[in-house]
């Protein structure tokens, strides 16, 4: 692929302030686009943002909850506004609850899936149509491997997960003819501040490094990289489908 070959285009970003959200954020800007970084947390926004400065590319930062209907809106307006039409978008925001079903408290459940799943629905149908007009756009879900198998524990975080795999194809078969495309990445066990409790317990950490056959965490710069493929025209082909990123897990 070219090396500035996202030049003019516009990318957002949910959950932009760290991980996997700041590593590709960088790896896209690195293909010459312009970022909008999209976040509650302001200080770790600034951060990635000042990483994206020393590299000469100009990004705005833009607090909002995507969970939240209202803040969707409002985000559409003020990104718009200021920087016009986004060529892609990236639904990286996500949150995790680890409890067994019998003891979740419903307003849990719905933090989960409102902010996994609603949140990437909201922000598809609010920034699809500019797309849809241009002829040309990416939509990229960030799901996980949790969403081709269950996890005790993991009940509200699966099922959004897998929802948010669902979704894709819907979208993908949706906007076919359209220009747009829509891909899920699906991450392994990387490290990130989700995975934070797993990592430091010796002993889960172990088992989990035992069990991926290529032996280690996933880093974050693994990521980037397969968004800057599917934003790539090596993947012009690819639509309704995921990546999985998982050190060989599924395989086994």
């Amino acid at each position: 692929m070219e090396k500035n070959f996202l030049n003019g285009k516009n990318v957002l970003i949910t959950g932009a302030s760290r991980g996997l959200g700041r590593e590709m954020a960088i790896n896209l800007a690195g293909a010459g686009a312009k970022i909008a970084l999209v976040g509650r947390a302001e200080a770790k926004l600034e951060e990635t943002k000042g990483m994206l400065e020393t590299m000469g590319v100009m990004s705005k930062i833009f607090l909002a909850d995507v969970s939240k209907e209202l803040d969707v809106v409002d985000l559409e307006k003020k990104v718009s506004s200021t920087m016009g039409r986004i060529d892609v978008l990236i639904n990286n925001a996500g949150t995790a609850v680890r409890k067994d079903v019998k003891d979740f408290e419903v307003s849990e459940w719905q933090h989960v899936m409102n902010t996994n799943l609603t949140g990437a629905f909201m922000m598809s149908k609010a920034f699809c149509s500019q797309m849809i007009d241009s002829g040309w756009g990416r939509i990229i879900n960030i799901t996980s491997i949790m969403a081709h198998v269950g996890s005790s524990g993991r009940s509200a975080y699966c099922a959004s997960k897998s929802g948010l795999l669902a979704l894709t194809k819907c979208m993908a078969l949706e906007l076919a003819s359209t220009g747009v495309t829509v891909m899920a990445i699906s991450p392994g066990f990387y490290s990130t501040d989700l995975t934070a409790p797993l990592r430091s317990d010796p002993a889960k950490n172990a088992a989990l490094l035992a069990s991926t056959p290529l032996g280690r965490w996933g880093e974050s710069k693994d990521i980037g990289k397969i968004a800057l493929f599917i934003c790539s025209d090596a993947a012009d082909f690819m639509s309704g489908t995921d990546i999985i990123s998982d050190g060989g897990w599924l395989a086994q």
